[in-house]
């Protein structure tokens, strides 16, 4: 009876034995089971997570606010020139043709503004030259920010409204620093456009705020690029650089007499020289290295205080990359000297 006892009770505690290893591989499964789809969920957390951000990434990259190469496009009314590149002010039908590249956000090129803004007015309206204007942004991709396209853009739309001279001549009398970014704000350009008698219009302000002509100020600095241009700004009369002729750098006077002179056939006056009597006017500052001052240039160019560069003997030691160069490291072999009215920003 004993044994059959003691039979019973091993054959009970084999079974719990049993009983408690398939108990304890039901566990196990259940725990490994567990651990997969945490393992799973974790993994398609992951991927929506960068889907999410890839996704934030391409939107934000396609506001076309802020990049001169989204969307169509768009020539201001009246662009002329290849590719509808140019807004072009003065008579058609004059013999003179004055091609300028320039920046709004570049000093060197508000000093050929204010050096001869009025001699360029005057000759426009005796009907003897016209200007081929070509709006580029390299201060924004050398510098960062968005002054250069925004100014550009509102100046296209100010074209589209019929006041482009006014406007242009305002952004370059209020131009800010060139390390202040304050035409990258449109608020600024709207402010500035109360200035210009009939300009702040409902139109207007939606061009300026939509950035219409992004895309077409983006163009511009393409073919800018592809020109191989020294920098900003360029200035050609009737397809050769003004500023080219180091020894007997441009004047105002001097480009009136030639302007007249090509009128009249004479071939206009070559006068000689670069004192004051000449129109000759020397930035201030001179030889005081700054942001704008051009490194490896045969010319030297030297930044003057808030009038562009002069061009000097020599390269400018310690001078700093300009803002206003192309990468092409051409260097500012034709820029002007001083008087000229600020050499190329290089």
């Amino acid at each position: 009876m004993s044994e059959k006892n003691d039979g019973a009770n091993r054959d009970a505690t084999k079974r719990s034995a049993r009983e408690r290893l398939q108990l304890e591989r039901e566990r196990q499964k259940t725990r490994d089971k567990r651990r997969r789809t945490l393992v799973v969920s974790a993994a398609v957390v992951g991927v929506l997570a960068l889907a999410a951000v890839v996704g934030l990434i391409a939107a934000n990259a396609g506001k076309s606010g802020d990049s001169a190469k989204d969307g169509p496009v768009v020539a201001p009314s009246g662009a002329t020139g290849k590719d509808a590149l140019a807004i072009q002010t003065g008579k058609g039908e004059a013999k003179s043709t004055l091609t300028v590249w320039e920046d709004f956000r570049c000093p060197a090129c508000k000093a050929f503004e204010d050096n001869y803004r009025d001699t360029v007015h005057e000759l426009e309206a005796k009907g003897l030259l016209k200007v081929d204007y070509h709006l580029v942004t390299l201060i924004d991709g050398n510098m960062g920010g968005s002054g250069s396209l925004k100014s550009a853009n509102a100046a296209a739309c100010a074209q589209d409204a019929g006041k482009f001279t006014a406007y242009h001549d305002l952004l370059f009398q209020n131009q800010p620093q060139e390390v202040d970014d304050a035409f990258g704000k449109n608020a600024k350009l709207l402010e500035l456009a109360g200035k210009v008698d009939g300009l702040d219009t409902p139109a207007f302000r939606k061009c300026v705020e939509d950035g219409t002509h992004n895309s077409w100020v983006g163009k511009s600095q393409e073919a800018f690029r592809a020109g191989k241009f020294r920098g900003t700004p360029t200035v050609l009369l009737d397809g050769k650089d003004i500023f080219a002729d180091q020894a007997n750098p441009l004047t105002p006077q001097k480009l009136k007499e030639q302007v007249e002179g090509a009128a009249t056939g004479s071939g206009g006056g070559s006068a000689k020289g670069t004192d004051a009597k000449d129109g000759a006017v020397s930035p201030k500052g001179a030889g005081k290295a700054s942001p704008s001052a051009s490194t490896g240039s045969r010319s030297g160019a030297v930044s003057g205080s808030g009038s562009g560069s002069t061009a000097g003997s020599g390269t400018a030691s310690g001078a700093k990359a300009s803002p206003s160069s192309e990468p092409s490291g051409r260097g500012a072999n034709s820029a002007p000297k001083a008087g000229s009215g600020g050499s190329p920003e290089n």
